[in-house]
This record gives structure tokens, sequence and C-alpha cells, in this order.
């Protein structure tokens, strides 16, 4: 912490502001839990792999969350059931209109359903159970090749660092939230870092998130705190402190703002002075309900800043699943997590497998 730093009571809790104008939650009791005493690289990699394991027991949060989108691709079904050779054309016709429907994205629904005509009129599927079979192999097919690091990478050395990024409305920092969330019942020690200093109400956000998953969190203080300060300041402390992961707020930006998109490289920058090779994730959170709308935005973000991964958000209430599978075939960024309800634990680790048998009931 900066020498100038001095106490300041704030709305009746103390806390530390350093010279650079960023404040320091005061320091809680330490969580007993029993934690890995592994080296770090071990640490991290059990941690991945733990998350993975239990986002698979519970793969019907991930069916229920799916529920809109299997409703629309529930035709499939119905054409399926009494096909024959002879209705191929119509029934092709109808699976490429619900798959558009869906929000497959006509490149990758005209290349699944060629493929099916393809091995139908050769003789490789003669029925329709094994046609559903092909179009479901051929779905997980495409996720599997281009998004086969779901897991988050963390690196060899603590604290890794994972900023989040987005457009406003999307669900940023609650994504964020529930992430602290997920790596805390890991036993995994989190800072948070309040770096979205263009919205007002964003760290009060985060600092109910703080306190609802028993994370520290860093944040600034005053009007003229830059995101970047109030990164490096975190990232400082989560190396001094011993934090294993600090999670980084950004502000939310539309993908066309050319300034606010450079202070996400100035962010970027700062994190990497303090920690060498920080940041070891950038998510960015896109908001489902907008379809295949959000890759205009994935681009260019990726373009900026060089995208890790995605979480796409709220797609419990959105119809249009299949941009999953579209977002992940045109960009090639592995889908971390997906959002799938409002519940805390509603955040699920992104498992292909899972989310193919969701949407083809």
């Amino acid at each position: 912490m900066a020498s100038s730093a001095h106490l300041s009571f704030l709305a009746g809790r103390s806390a530390l502001i350093s010279g650079d104008g960023v404040r320091f939650s005061p320091n809680r009791p330490a969580w007993s839990r029993l934690r890995c005493s592994a080296g770090q690289s071990g640490f991290f990699t059990r941690l991945g792999r733990l998350i993975k394991e239990k986002a698979k027991s519970d793969v019907e949060k991930v069916f229920s969350g799916f529920s809109k989108t299997r409703d629309n691709l529930a035709v499939i079904d119905e054409l399926l059931l009494y096909w024959n050779l002879a209705d191929t054309d119509r029934v092709l016709d109808e699976l490429e209109e619900a798959l558009l429907v869906s929000d497959f994205g006509p490149k990758i629904t005209i290349r699944i359903v060629e493929k099916l005509r393809d091995d139908i009129m050769s003789g490789k599927l003669k029925s329709g159970s094994e046609i559903k079979d092909a179009l479901k192999n051929s779905v997980l097919e495409i996720l599997s090749k281009k998004s086969n690091k779901t897991e988050l990478q963390l690196g060899f050395r603590k604290p890794a660092v994972i900023m989040i990024v987005g457009v406003n409305g999307g669900g940023k920092t609650t994504s964020l939230g529930k992430l602290a969330h997920r790596l805390k019942n890991e036993g995994t020690k989190v800072l948070m870092a309040a770096g979205d200093t263009f919205r007002a109400a964003a760290s009060d956000q985060l600092e109910i998130w703080a306190e609802r998953t028993g994370c520290e969190i860093v944040v600034a203080e005053g009007e003229k705190a830059k995101a970047s300060s109030v990164l490096s300041q975190a990232v400082k402390r989560g190396k001094e402190e011993g934090f294993d992961v600090v999670l980084c707020d950004t502000s939310g930006r539309l993908h066309t703002n050319f300034s606010l998109m450079e202070e996400l490289i100035a962010c970027k920058k700062a994190v990497g002075k303090v920690v060498s090779g920080a940041p070891n994730e950038i998510l960015l959170v896109l908001d489902g309900n907008t379809g295949l709308n959000m890759l205009p935005q994935a681009r260019e973000f990726n373009e900026v800043v060089g995208i890790t991964g995605l979480i796409l958000t709220k797609l419990d209430g959105s119809a249009r699943g299949g941009c999953v599978v579209s977002v992940v075939d045109e960009l090639g960024i592995p889908v971390k997590f997906i959002g799938v309800g409002e519940g805390v634990e509603d955040l699920q680790p992104f498992d292909a497998e899972a989310f193919v048998n969701a949407i083809f009931s």
C-alpha cells in the first residue's frame, strides 16, 4: 500500500485510501477452510478441474435453463418421428428453419443440414433417430473442436488475474459476483477490483457482491481515479497479501466507443506490469438475448484486447441458444460459463455435451 495511505471513515466503515485514490476494504477474518498446500500450478489445475466436475453434477440447471430453445427445436423430433427417404427434402428444409429460428446462423445451419443430406443419400443414416444423433454429434463436434479450453486457464503464479469486460446491461458485474461465489466455494482466496469507474452505481453493486460472497474488494475513491490505477493497486495487494485470484471489473462500453476501448488496453497493460503474464483470462460477457447480434461485439473486443473466453448470460430467458454454437464457430473463442438463471449458483461452467443434450432433448 502507498505510504500516503490514511484512514477514512465512510458510511460508518473504516477504509484505507492510497495516494492513487483507491480505497481498500478492511481486512476480514481469515477463512478457516483448508487450503491446498500444493504448488501454485497444481492449485490452479485442481481448481479448474473441480469447477468442471461440479458442473457435470449440475446438468439439471443447464437443462432447465435452455427450455425455450429446446421448445423451439422440439419440432425436429416431430419431423423425424415418421421420417422416410421420400420426405428428405421437406424434412431437412423444416429442420433448417428450426435451427435458424434458434439463431444457429445461416452458415453453420447450411453446413449441418448439407452434411445430413449427404449422409442420408449415401445410406449412412437410415432412420429418424440416426439423423437426430448425427445432428447432435455435428453440433458437439463444432463446439469440441473450436472451444476445447473451457476450463479457466489461470497460469502458474499467484495471484491469477481475471478481467471481465463487456457492454452495459449484459450482466458483467453480476457475472463477476457469481464467479467469485463459485471460486470462493472451492476454497479460493478472492480479491475483487471495482474497475468500473464510469458507472456511478457499479462500485456499490460490486461491494454488495463482496459482502454477499465474503470476498475483499478494492474500489476507487473519488471521481478522478483511473480504472487502470484501481486494477493495478488491486493486483499489487493481491500479490502482497497472498490472494489466489483477483477478479477485475471494468467499465461497460459499446464496442464502437474507441476511447473506452482504449481504456481496456491501459487496464490490461497496468496489471501486466504488476504480475508478469497477467491478465490470465479476459472474459467477455455477452447477453444471450441479443442472439447473433453479439458477434460484432465479440469481434471488436477480441481485436482490441484479445478475448480468452466468453460468458454468455440470460440464456434462460432466450429461445436463441443456437447463438452459443455460432459464436464459437465464428470466433474460435471458448465459452467458459453460461448464465441459466437469476440465482447465485446459476452461472454454470460450460460443458458442450450437457449443452447439446439440453437443447436437443
